[in-house]
């Protein structure tokens, strides 16, 4: 299946192609700033989430706030693989250099893939992200690089979520930076700012 999507070729030479997620209601347009901001040289595959929720856009369906349909989120991940898988072979970009960007919505559905999929991403930002599955095997992400923004009172994502991600994801291996603002769910620019930093001397070795 096909997903709607943005994808622009980034600088000669940098070889890295962020994979932009956005949250509930956004499309493929929302992340193209903090691409950006984070790499302004980098590929970037933009993509709109296939679920609709009363007129919101979804990469996965959920049963209530905060309640994830898991076997929606299953087949949804595996979509969201398959597509990125093909658009390297359409746009001729390296699949091993790719590196999820996503907020909230966007955030679970990359999560996801980690935990499904293992080390199916070069690394990941993963802004205001709840654990995506309970009570699975997180495959060996020895190595992959991992950021989370999280906010201390943010009320859809509540602290335990992030340390509850951080301790799985570290298990399974990944080298995992945790960034605290102290406020809700919404974007902060020294959050994206930190991922920034953070982007340059775990994955491009800066």
């Amino acid at each position: 299946m096909t997903m709607k999507h943005i994808f622009k070729k980034g600088e000669e030479g940098n070889s890295t192609t962020l994979l932009l997620l956005h949250g509930t209601g956004g499309d493929e347009n929302d992340l193209l700033p903090l691409g950006d901001m984070i790499d302004p040289g980098a590929s970037v595959l933009s993509v709109r989430g296939n679920v609709d929720e009363n007129g919101m856009n979804r990469f996965f369906r959920r049963l209530a706030e905060g309640v994830f349909d898991e076997e929606d989120l299953i087949y949804r991940t595996k979509e969201l693989r398959d597509f990125v898988d093909q658009a390297a072979k359409d746009y001729g970009f390296d699949r091993s250099q790719v590196v999820a960007v996503g907020y909230s919505n966007g955030a679970n559905i990359a999560g996801s893939l980690l935990y499904h999929y293992g080390k199916v991403l070069q690394g990941s930002v993963l802004l205001h992200p709840m654990v995506p599955r309970r009570g699975i095997d997180v495959p060996d992400l020895k190595g992959v690089p991992v950021f989370i923004g999280a906010g201390v009172n943010d009320p859809i994502c509540p602290a335990q979520e992030t340390k509850d991600l951080e301790k799985d994801l570290t298990g399974a291996g990944a080298n995992v930076e945790v960034f605290w603002a102290n406020l809700g769910h919404q974007l902060t620019r020294e959050e994206v700012e930190n991922a920034a930093a953070w982007y340059k001397k775990q994955v491009k070795g800066e």
